[in-house]
């Protein structure tokens, strides 16, 4: 642990000497105010172990025995015993937790490590905006898109140093819309087997019928089968069948992996499969039979995963990691005309590289169904104006925390 001190005219002046000697991950042990200024004591490769076991040594008392001397003609005197305070009968190695004062320290230097971090983002953020504007500006307007600080970093990283636009607060737009993850999906123009799985209440088997239809609109539907693998939830199977009635096509069910391979099999004539799979929640233990139905019956299905565009970040992560071992191809943005934001969303396809191969933006089939790369500039014009309607109000500390801290520990 290397500690060393600081003296400067201001508190500000002193943790810029530290971060520039010591960087980031210095702790602050003390301040206090001197005759020169603001004293600081600072250390780095701090050891918490090591500090409490020191501290732990220097609490317990050294006992040391003095010599006795006895004279060679002087009777023999009785052994007295001396009785050891309580205090020194308890092992020097107990437990800092139980000592009151470590823990009001420990809790001290706590509080002084989150100050210095607030400090130093705050001072790392306005530096940012001195240097670079352009790029502090495209970050505050992801921000207000709630596009989510990781994602929000690594697009302002491609931010030009100059530009010869008179707005710049379309330089954010214009990196979404060149970065946005999005393929042409080919499932109702040459056919196959296509899959969608989500989470309860993704829009899934809407999407199916969405799909479906449009297909049918291309070929017909002498070539087209539907396939549920849902015996969850009450009237999921219905509602599929009711659609397929409507269209003309034939409608199967299958309840495990080795019947949904008999199913494929007997439809191996068809052109296009669509198969509707039960909606599970990332946190179902039946999650993991569902995947595994798909992936041992049919295992050549390009499978596309049904994600909510308005779910919250935390949710949406959630749900990708979830159905990660199902190997999504592409994902379908459900739900968008509900969304009061697209931020989240479209930061988990950028953070996963989840490429979007259609939007659905309402109940209609097959009218809200529509091709990703064809929608890539309206999907983030979408975005743009839900902002509008509820701009944030500026918030200095909000950006220095997302931004600040993030810079000065890069």
């Amino acid at each position: 642990m290397k500690i060393q001190r600081y003296t400067a005219g201001s508190m500000r002046a002193a943790l810029a000497q530290v971060r520039a000697e010591q960087g980031a991950d210095a702790v602050i042990l003390s301040s206090r105010r001197s005759d020169e200024g603001i004293e600081v004591i600072a250390a780095v490769d701090y050891d918490e172990a090591l500090f409490a076991d020191a501290n732990r040594q220097r609490a317990a008392p050294i006992m040391v025995e003095p010599p006795v001397i006895v004279p060679a003609a002087a009777p023999p005197t009785p052994m007295v015993t001396a009785t050891a305070p309580k205090t020194a009968s308890r092992p020097a190695t107990r437990s800092s937790v139980a000592d009151p004062g470590y823990g009001a320290m420990q809790r001290e230097l706590q509080d002084l490590r989150r100050i210095l971090e607030t400090g130093l983002a705050g001072m790392t953020w306005s530096d940012k905006r001195l240097r670079e504007p352009l790029k502090a500006r495209v970050l505050e307007e992801l921000s207000a898109m709630d596009i989510a600080p990781d994602v929000a970093m690594a697009l302002a990283a491609l931010t030009p140093r100059r530009t010869n636009l008179e707005n710049p607060s379309h330089i954010p737009l214009a990196l979404l819309v060149k970065h946005l993850p999005v393929i042409q999906d080919m499932t109702c123009i040459t056919g196959g087997i296509a899959a969608v799985v989500g989470p309860t209440g993704a829009g899934k088997t809407t999407t199916i019928a969405k799909l479906a239809a449009r297909w049918c609109t291309l070929h017909g539907s002498q070539d087209l089968a539907l396939v549920s693998t849902d015996g969850y939830r009450i009237g999921a199977r219905e509602q599929l069948s009711s659609y397929a009635r409507i269209l003309g096509a034939p409608m199967y069910t299958a309840n495990d992996g080795k019947e949904l391979a008999r199913v494929l099999d007997r439809l191996k004539s068809k052109k296009l499969i669509l198969i509707d799979t039960a909606g599970m929640g990332p946190r179902d233990i039946r999650l993991t039979e569902q995947l595994a139905t798909l992936r041992l019956g049919a295992a050549r299905a390009r499978v596309l995963l049904a994600l909510p565009a308005q779910g919250e970040g935390h949710a949406l992560e959630e749900i990708v990691r979830s159905f990660a071992p199902a190997s999504p191809a592409a994902c379908l943005l459900t739900k968008v005309d509900e969304a009061a934001s697209l931020g989240a969303v479209i930061s988990v396809t950028l953070r996963h590289k989840l490429q979007i191969a259609y939007v659905c933006d309402g109940q209609r089939v097959p009218d809200d169904l529509h091709a990703a790369h064809q929608k890539r500039v309206w999907l983030i014009r979408a975005a743009a104006k839900l902002k509008e309607r509820s701009p944030p109000a500026r918030d200095e500390a909000g950006l220095a925390r997302k931004f600040g801290r993030a810079s000065a520990h890069a």
